[in-house]
């Protein structure tokens, strides 16, 4: 992922068997110096493209596509608010059969997971109830059309059913448009920059304190 060659770098006290000078230190990638999408751009829809995650795609394979180089997956994780890819991007069909398989055995996948309301409306059209709320298997509500009569506009979703719906739902993100990823490329590297402190290097790199003792 090329998002770790954004990271600016640290000189760690070296704690080697071999390390016996309080000159050594390990150069790392200072992975606390960790940037995220500013709060209030979240809400500026303006920058963003509404995206729809196609079966088997990859944040690699996405960031090539809009991006030109499979190296900014980063920018596609970062800008969607993506932390956990195994939990938040969609699997392919052949992973989720797999995955709900493992969770609820083959049998458990066309058990009940819940039940939920249809849609209903009165001889109007108007809308009497909404479809998808979750309620019990034996809700019912007075019929419109008939009111000494009761409905029971109830439908049962499995389990497959359910996790087929959550994975869907993970397939809509929004992205950086492309035209504006060289501004939030700069604006990531500018971020990165150490300000000046007891432990500054340079703009790239600061080094902690070495509380070993050297030996005479």
């Amino acid at each position: 992922m090329g998002y770790f060659r954004e990271l600016p770098e640290l000189d760690y006290q070296s704690f080697l068997s071999d390390s016996n000078s309080s000159q050594n230190y390990l150069r790392v990638k200072n992975l606390f110096r960790r940037n995220k999408l500013r709060d209030d751009l979240q809400n500026v829809f303006t920058i963003f493209d509404k995206y729809e995650i196609v079966e088997g795609a990859r944040p690699d394979t996405v960031a090539e596509e809009l991006y030109g180089s499979a190296e900014l997956d980063w920018v596609v994780l970062m800008t969607a608010n993506i932390t956990r890819v195994r939990d938040q991007w969609p699997l392919s069909n052949r992973d989720l059969y797999r995955y709900s398989e493992n969770k609820y055995g083959v049998t458990g996948l066309s058990s009940v997971h819940h039940y939920e309301t249809t849609e209903v409306k009165d001889t109007q059209g108007r809308l009497i109830l909404p479809a998808g709320k979750v309620v019990d298997e034996d809700f019912t509500i007075p019929n419109p059309s008939n009111t000494a009569t009761t409905l029971n506009p109830v439908i049962n979703i499995n389990n497959y059913e359910y996790e087929v719906r959550k994975n869907n739902e993970k397939s809509s993100i929004y992205l950086l448009k492309p035209s504006y990823l060289q501004q939030f490329l700069n604006d990531m590297r500018e971020i990165m920059i150490y300000d000046r402190s007891s432990e500054y290097v340079d703009d790239n790199l600061i080094r902690t304190e070495n509380t070993r003792v050297t030996n005479p």
